[in-house]
């Protein structure tokens, strides 16, 4: 044991001269599956140390490997930027079943598509002739014969070992030739010649096609393979029956090649009179998916996830084969995604809260938008967003038969108070295009790191004015959304009421600018009792700050899960809430909802309201049931404030 741990630890350029017996050499050879198609994953990488061994058929300068010197075998086995292969996990396979005093080392030459004659000496001049240009620059690789290069390494690694077998994985490219089994033994017979082997007790093991449930492109080989040992005797097929495949039904994926591999490993270890063991071989945790699971609706068209079923719970993949550890990040939890040994990770979530979500996930520690959901502004940057369905109570925020259809409007006007042009969305009811009538307003703002667009996309406003306006619960009114300034991060500063740092750059691009601009462009009615403004969050906050510092331009006022805590109702404001006759008679409603859980339950805003109606501040109060911060908090607040305004 002991001369046995100091020659591991040797470097591997001064290993003994001497012949070892116990470094046991398996040649490599074929086309594109033994080349390697899939991408190594995590547990690939990880080296199974110094007793698997890789002579390098070619130059790898970016991993430090020179050809014809003994390595680490860690993938690519092949060239640079090829993928795993059989003879990772074969490699593995016999490290596990051998003793540990016995080293493998691999010499691995392959070359995608080639032809089995591209590995007969007499045929190689011939087939370099009329070889398709994208195999040109593999077949420089090996200086313009593989088998050559093949031989040439062999011989080589015969002053440190000896050849115990050879692995093959071709034919794909001589589907139905009725010569390849001779072809393939006169490849071996020239290899046993040139190395001088003996047949005997040198193998060739021929690994099977994909098969992908009979569906393999080409199905037509297994046959062909599979009778390899009527030609040549010291053949021994490798089965190939339900390893899986990648989506060409061509290649294997990482778990079929995974799987191969240790079949070739297998079958040598009972060859030399071991007991065959597998390496661990880290297995993904299947997630099923129940069958009334169904798209999301934010799901990307031509996806099959995001998926949500009847009990709320969320289904995310992504394909992500060279990731390590990949987290979906959903409603302030962490789900760690399972890889499907196919390239894949999948998670499933707890049920969650009927409404919308943003989410992230994570790879490797960088956060990054799911490409399979469309994406939302929140959280200061672009997100994920799943909506978990609502039964038939939702329906007051989805398009129905028979309303008619307002338009959400993308406009562009120039704010002289900020020296720049901005952005806003502009709601108009069905009506709008058949007349001169003219209407109320109302500006509605989201909250802290979203943007105009939060209200139409993520809350659905259009179709709840629409729903509200049809019934006759809600006058026809403009509805303006603009981003408030509030986009980026909060900056921190003094943001008591009316003292606001954090967005207080937007009440003069309103007041100055938006106003101004939407009176001028669209037909609405401008005096205070036809102007409205509302907001969710921080919008909530910055509705405060406007409308109680410019009663004389609004009359209708409203907040949802509003940041407004804090506050001295006695002197905020110019202690406008202790004048409650003045106030009364200018705003003709002031309306502050929340939900029942979490932050917004923190928030207080019922207390608050309790607290300005014991002032004779006529404030009205709305609580959603069950919910946080978040949209459909928000989506129920602003159908129950809609109704209320624009009425006497």
């Amino acid at each position: 044991m002991v001369l046995l741990l100091a020659l591991l630890l040797l470097p591997l350029s001064r290993m003994s001269a001497a012949v070892d017996p116990n470094f046991y050499i398996f040649l490599c050879f074929g086309q594109s599956n033994m080349e390697g198609a899939a991408r190594p994953e995590a547990q690939d990488l990880k080296s199974p140390g110094p007793r698997f061994l890789l002579m390098p058929a070619v130059d790898d300068p970016q991993r430090g490997r020179k050809m014809g010197e003994w390595c680490e075998a860690v993938p690519p086995l092949c060239r640079p930027n090829t993928g795993l292969t059989p003879a990772d996990w074969f490699g593995r396979t016999l490290v596990t079943s051998l003793p540990e005093n016995i080293r493998i080392g691999v010499i691995h030459v392959a070359i995608g598509g080639i032809d089995i004659k591209g590995f007969l000496p007499d045929s190689i001049p011939a087939y370099l002739k009329k070889a398709p240009g994208w195999m040109k620059g593999m077949l420089e690789a090996y200086n313009n014969n593989p088998y050559e290069r093949l031989v040439t390494l062999a011989k080589k690694a015969q002053k440190d070992g000896v050849i115990k077998g050879i692995l093959m994985h071709q034919g794909e490219t001589n589907t139905g030739d009725p010569k390849w089994a001779g072809m393939v033994k006169q490849v071996y017979d020239r290899l046993c010649s040139d190395l001088k082997l003996k047949p005997e007790e040198v193998n060739l093991y021929a690994g099977n096609i994909v098969q992908a449930g009979g569906q393999g492109v080409c199905i037509g080989c297994k046959k062909q393979i599979d009778e390899l040992p009527q030609t040549l005797h010291t053949a021994q097929v490798i089965s190939s029956d339900d390893c899986t495949n990648g989506p060409d039904r061509l290649h294997f994926d990482a778990a079929g090649y995974r799987e191969l591999g240790c079949r070739y490993g297998e079958a040598v270890a009972r060859f030399l009179g071991y007991e065959p063991k597998r390496p661990h071989i880290d297995m993904p945790k299947r997630i099923e998916v129940p069958a009334d699971a169904v798209l999301a609706e934010t799901t990307v068209p031509g996806n099959e996830f995001p998926k949500v079923d009847k009990e709320g719970r969320a289904y995310f993949r992504i394909a992500a084969p060279e990731a390590r550890k990949v987290i979906v990040d959903i409603c302030s939890k962490k789900y760690e995604m399972q890889p499907d040994g196919k390239g894949n990770f999948m998670a499933v979530t707890d049920p969650l809260v009927p409404g919308f979500h943003y989410y992230f996930m994570n790879i490797n520690g960088v956060n990054f938008i799911d490409p399979s959901t469309e994406t939302f502004f929140g959280c200061n940057r672009e997100a994920g967003g799943i909506e978990i369905p609502e039964g038939s109570e939702g329906d007051y925020y989805r398009p129905q038969l028979g309303v008619p259809a307002g338009q959400v409007r993308s406009i562009y006007y120039y704010s002289n108070a900020k020296s720049e042009w901005r952005h806003a969305m502009v709601y108009t009811p069905a009506e709008y295009e058949k007349g001169k009538k003219k209407y109320p307003v109302l500006y509605l703002q989201h909250g802290m790191g979203e943007d105009e667009t939060g209200w139409s996309k993520q809350g659905h406003m259009q179709h709840i004015m629409d729903n509200l306006i049809h019934q006759g619960e809600a006058v026809p009114m403009i509805v303006v959304m603009e981003s408030g300034d509030i986009k980026a991060p909060f900056q921190g500063g003094d943001n008591r009421q009316g003292m606001s740092t954090y967005g207080n750059s937007f009440y003069d691009v309103l007041l100055k600018d938006l106003i101004p601009y939407i009176d001028g462009n669209f037909r609405t009615l401008t005096d205070r009792d036809h102007r409205a403004m509302a907001g969710l969050s921080w919008g909530g906050h910055q509705t405060f700050d406007v409308v109680l510092a410019n009663m004389d331009k609004f009359a209708w006022m409203g907040t949802f899960s509003g940041a407004i805590f804090g506050l001295d109702l006695k002197t905020a404001y110019d202690g406008v809430f202790t004048r409650p006759d003045e106030f009364n008679k200018k705003i003709h409603c002031l309306f502050m909802m929340s939900g029942t859980e979490g932050m917004d339950k923190m928030f207080g805003t019922k207390k608050m309201v309790e607290d300005l109606n014991a002032m004779g501040i006529k404030a009205e109060y709305y609580e959603s049931t069950g919910t946080d911060h978040e949209w459909l908090t928000w989506r129920r607040g602003l159908r129950q404030f809609v109704p209320k305004i624009f009425k006497k």
